[in-house]
């Protein structure tokens, strides 16, 4: 029978019994949790939390990095019937003090003793919160930890457990997930048992996983794209291995070999970035050779879309290309890779075509957390580069008369939490979902996402203008890392360019320039010139009112710690238009419309 709610969910992944359902890294050692210690864990932390005073419908965050912490929290709660309200371990003390108190989280699970001690320190600002659990670290003080929690749940009763899991319903509330939004504070998105696991039974059907296969976990937890890939994970019994950050992705891959994970374009973008870059410092016959063998791919693309071998001499060819240089790719990621999945945010078709040409498959899908998140996805037999694939069973897509996505289907929000207002903005009389994303369907049913509705530039003579296509046609350049492209109510198109600073400075060093440092190099007239050139080449592509009249480099990376991005990489336009204000104004006093 298939799964109503994520305790159902549970209990299936509790009968897989799996030597290494999990692997983390303990001791620099990657070290497996069987499938029957980790389901111990999550009775003896249910009944903890239980006889710590928690009932149905009771709120618990949780703000960790990815780890066996991660599911153990997040299954305990829900098999109790509370509802967990994740929140990104990147969050500044008062921005997750403000989470906990307007959900009223009555428990909070704090990863890391200095993060523990922010929120200990503005207490008073979360009135319902009774209990703070550290996890890894003894507690003490104002805290407990989580191995007290499980020590003390020892003698858990699996009848009494199952028996209370089962009472949980679809429409009960299984998280309270906080949107990353750009301006304002966040709103709580409303997730019950049956939305989560309708994406989660759909999501299987289309990205077709087996339960032989290992899948590495780094994207944060607390975002509903990984989240749910990771129920998926559970629920068709795979092994799921947590990379230890974003930043040891690379070395993970090679440890635990995995054949599945999922991500943001940026990584991908960087993947592509550093393969470029080890190309530019080989021979001139190994540079040649890897130009002859992204021509191949390309060629081969019809083939490699339908994971199919040509025949012939392209055959022979991709054979070649593949031994010399695309193995090695794939070897980087493991050497067992399958597949990857490509969400959160517009995956540029160059990155995409680049990687299955070179037999790397990156299906790319879309969502938002008020879906649960998946809509649509490229699957295999199925893909179509260049749009985010098909919608998934149950799930039905429109477009507006102003080319807004409007979607229905069982994984649509409950709402807003103590919203009711910002849900009817979203949610018409009709039951359809407003996406605030613009794009198209085609006549095979693959959506094309053209740009957020927010976000659409209109010039100062009218003009709607798409920036994400742009932003994405101007990274494709080997030296640009980031791209904001900004002319509302303006004459012409200006752009703030930041470069890719490990290309650049790899580039820098071959050329023996002195000035490596960021400040430096974007002054620097050679660097400005390759900019310059990769500008004016997108330009030749554009219509002359979406063309760049205007750019700046800029020295500094936009970064989450900074402000500029969101926990999910993607870019905070209006805190850039206000932090480099005076830059704009100067880019639209010196630049020339044309």
């Amino acid at each position: 029978m298939t799964i109503q709610t994520l305790a159902e969910l549970f209990l299936t992944t509790a009968g897989h019994d799996k030597p290494e359902h999990l692997l983390h890294k303990v001791g620099g050692v990657y070290t497996p949790i069987s499938t029957a210690t980790f389901v111990a864990n999550v009775r003896q932390l249910a009944k903890a939390l239980r006889d710590l005073g928690v009932g149905r419908g009771d709120r618990i965050a949780l703000m960790a990095e990815n780890g066996p912490h991660w599911p153990a929290v997040d299954f305990a709660t829900l098999a109790i019937g509370a509802a967990l309200v994740p929140i990104y371990p990147t969050l500044l003390p008062e921005q997750a003090a403000y989470i906990v108190r307007d959900s009223g989280s009555k428990v909070v699970f704090v990863h890391g003793r200095e993060r523990l001690e922010g929120l200990l320190a503005i207490k008073a600002e979360m009135p319902a919160a009774e209990r703070f659990v550290l996890i890894g670290g003894s507690g003490g003080g104002d805290a407990t930890d989580l191995e007290f929690l499980v020590a003390a749940g020892a003698g858990a009763d699996p009848a009494q457990f199952e028996a209370e899991a089962r009472l949980a319903r679809p429409d009960d509330l299984a998280t309270l997930i906080y949107t990353s939004g750009t301006t304002g504070n966040p709103k709580g998105v409303m997730l019950t048992h049956g939305n989560i696991t309708s994406n989660v039974v759909s999501g299987l059907e289309a990205l077709d996983i087996s339960a032989d296969w290992t899948a590495l976990s780094f994207l944060p937890l607390a975002h509903s794209f990984e989240r749910t890939v990771d129920y998926i994970y559970f629920y068709r019994g795979c092994t799921i291995a947590y990379a230890e950050s974003v930043q040891t992705v690379a070395q993970n891959l090679g440890e635990v070999r995995p054949q599945v994970f999922v991500s943001v374009p940026r990584v991908y973008e960087k993947v592509l970035g550093r393969v470029q870059e080890n190309v530019a410092k080989s021979s001139p016959t190994k540079q040649r050779i890897f130009r002859w063998a992204c021509d191949v791919g390309r060629e081969a693309l019809p083939w490699r879309l339908r994971h199919e071998s040509p025949s012939g001499l392209l055959g022979i060819k991709l054979a070649l290309a593949d031994h010399l240089v695309f193995g090695k790719i794939r070897e980087r990621l493991g050497g067992r890779f399958v597949m990857a999945v490509s969400g959160g945010a517009p995956l540029g078709r160059d990155v995409a075509e680049f990687f299955w040409a070179a037999g790397v498959p990156i299906y790319e899908g879309y969502g938002l957390t008020e879906t649960s998140p998946v809509l649509t996805v490229n699957q295999r037999g199925g893909t179509k580069l260049g749009t985010v694939g098909r919608a998934i069973d149950g799930i039905t897509l429109r477009i507006a008369s102003d080319g807004e996505i409007l979607a229905q289907g069982p994984n649509i929000m409950k709402g807003y939490f103590n919203n009711p207002q910002a849900t009817a903005e979203v949610v018409d009389a009709e039951g359809w979902f407003h996406t605030g994303d613009i794009g198209e369907i085609d006549g095979e049913g693959y959506l094309r996402i053209t740009d957020r509705k927010k976000e659409l530039i209109v010039n100062a003579y009218g003009k709607n203008i798409a920036p994400a296509p742009i932003e994405n046609d101007l990274k494709a350049s080997r030296w640009i890392g980031q791209a904001v492209v900004i002319g509302d109510k303006r004459q012409f198109l200006a752009a703030l360019i930041v470069p890719d600073f490990e290309t650049l400075k790899a580039w820098a060093e071959r050329e023996g320039l002195a000035a490596t440092d960021p400040h430096a190099l974007v002054q620097d007239p050679k660097v400005r010139a390759m900019i310059k050139a990769d500008v004016d080449h997108v330009n030749t592509h554009l219509a002359r009112y979406e063309q760049i009249r205007a750019w700046e480099l800029l020295p500094n990376e936009f970064t989450l710690e900074t402000g500029e991005l969101t926990p999910t990489q993607k870019v905070k336009r209006r805190v850039i238009l206000q932090k480099y204000g005076e830059t704009i104004e100067r880019l639209y006093r010196e630049g020339e419309p044309g």
